[in-house]
């Protein structure tokens, strides 16, 4: 896997990612070599073709992350992939046809982008059929035995099953009985030991066992290890693949002895003053728009514009969020309550507001201010702090950083209005946390637009 703003991404995804633009650039390229003829040095060069041919390919790798067509996780039938994919390629299509129409000079000499077009609808789909084909052979699958047994070791077989991107085949995994009672240890034993062959059936061993005092073959691992077969620890592969810290196998150690959890003034410092540049500029890109969300919030039902929560930010200390006003002004009458999705208290103005999250554009002010950053983890309510710290351990470690406007479970997960929910979303927070880095922060502004556009609104 790769890692690029300390988020892990599969080979395999930049792979496609590279060969994809590599066509769209060639279609066009190809489109406007047939056209131009003599003529195309010219064109590339002093009618700055390459450079709109660049901004053409960077459009259309974008409409596709956009369409998730680098999340093949999220889709669950291979026809899906050829639809979305011909739903971006109508979308650039739409999309250059008004471009071209009110700016004539964006066009690269007549019917370049129409044949280029046509070019890359056959040049993808085929493409795709093929990437298809070669990634489902054995050759390019890692071959993968898990040892362990119960819901951890389940977890990992799950995982990998679904990230079908990883590239990781379960050949194998050991229901262990020597973690319950010492029996069958010995058929484990000779289990590994099969792996050492001139070629190894297995390219990779994840340890995933309860418990491993006692139960841990270091000795056949070492073998193995030493033949050139990689050897993991569980929490590590899950943490790359989903990009949240498992609580079940956290532990202080973990926090204490890695390379994260390190939070610097300087970085902080550089992560503040972002923040506060994006916010002036949400402000100002929203000033138009204020006295529209004003009279639709106005109309929508008898109350206040804005609405004003306490929450609990950087030390666990209280502040006031400020937000407009999604609900009925007795939503609360009966006493402090999670927002549901879905949630009857919500108006249909407020629906739309905090899908498209226009109800939260006031809490620039917070960020501006200083209770908040740009991204980090959502500011909880002081009424729900105790339960959820009483049974979520770690809870209370996201108060070690200021609170967020959008944040990596926000973009990540999205609702979370029961106790399991609340307990996943802190394992992406605390991802966040151990991985903090201005990178990261600016990756997850850019997949907030994402989440705005296909109005996937969250609490």
């Amino acid at each position: 896997m790769i890692r690029l703003f300390n988020v892990y991404y599969p080979t395999r995804t930049f792979v496609l990612l590279v060969c994809e633009g590599l066509i769209v650039s060639g279609c066009f390229l190809l489109a406007t070599y047939l056209v131009a003829g003599p003529d195309t040095y010219l064109v590339l060069n002093y009618e700055y073709g390459a450079l709109k041919i660049a901004a053409l390919t960077l459009l259309t790798l974008l409409l596709s992350y956009y369409f998730d067509l680098y999340e093949p996780q999220r889709i669950s039938e291979r026809w899906e992939i050829h639809f979305r994919l011909l739903l971006v390629l109508g979308v650039l299509s739409f999309g250059l046809s008004a471009v071209t129409y009110f700016v004539p000079e964006f066009a690269i000499r007549r019917y370049v982008l129409l044949v280029g077009l046509i070019f890359l609808t056959l040049s993808l789909l085929v493409w795709r059929s093929v990437y298809d084909l070669l990634i489902s052979k054995r050759l390019f699958q890692e071959r993968v035995f898990v040892l362990g047994s119960g819901e951890r070791a389940h977890t990992v077989v799950e995982t990998l099953r679904t990230r079908k991107d990883a590239g990781m085949e379960v050949v194998g995994w050991d229901e262990l009985a020597a973690e319950q009672n010492g029996a069958g240890r010995d058929t484990f034993q000779a289990a590994l030991a099969s792996f050492l062959v001139p070629r190894p059936p297995v390219d990779r061993v994840i340890i995933a066992l309860e418990d491993r005092r006692g139960g841990l073959p270091v000795r056949e691992l070492l073998r193995l290890r030493f033949n050139g077969i990689l050897i993991e620890e569980s929490s590590a592969l899950l943490e790359r693949l989903t990009g949240k810290i498992y609580l079940d196998s956290l532990h202080p150690s973990n926090m204490i002895y890695s390379e994260g959890f390190r939070i610097r003034p300087s970085q902080q410092l550089a992560r503040r003053v972002v923040s506060t540049l994006a916010a002036l500029v949400g402000l100002l890109l929203f000033l138009p728009f204020f006295p529209f969300v004003v009279l639709l919030v106005r109309i929508s039902s008898p109350g206040p514009i804005f609405f004003h929560q306490t929450r609990v930010g950087m030390g666990g200390r209280p502040f006031k969020v400020h937000k407009f006003r999604t609900m009925r002004t007795d939503a609360e009458s009966a006493g402090a309550k999670w927002a549901t999705k879905n949630d009857p208290r919500v108006t249909r103005i407020g629906m739309f507001l905090r899908k498209t999250r226009l109800d939260e554009v006031p809490q620039l002010w917070n960020v501006l201010w200083g209770d908040m950053g740009f991204v980090g983890p959502r500011p909880e309510r002081p009424e729900f702090v105790p339960m959820l710290a009483e049974k979520i351990p770690y809870f209370e470690l996201r108060h070690m950083i200021r609170p967020g406007l959008t944040g990596w479970a926000q973009v990540r997960y999205g609702y979370g209005a029961t106790m399991e929910q609340a307990r996943e979303k802190l394992e992406y927070d605390l991802y966040y946390i151990k991985h903090m880095t201005l990178g990261l922060d600016l990756l997850i502004m850019f997949e907030t637009i994402k989440t705005i556009i296909r109005r996937q609104g969250s609490q």
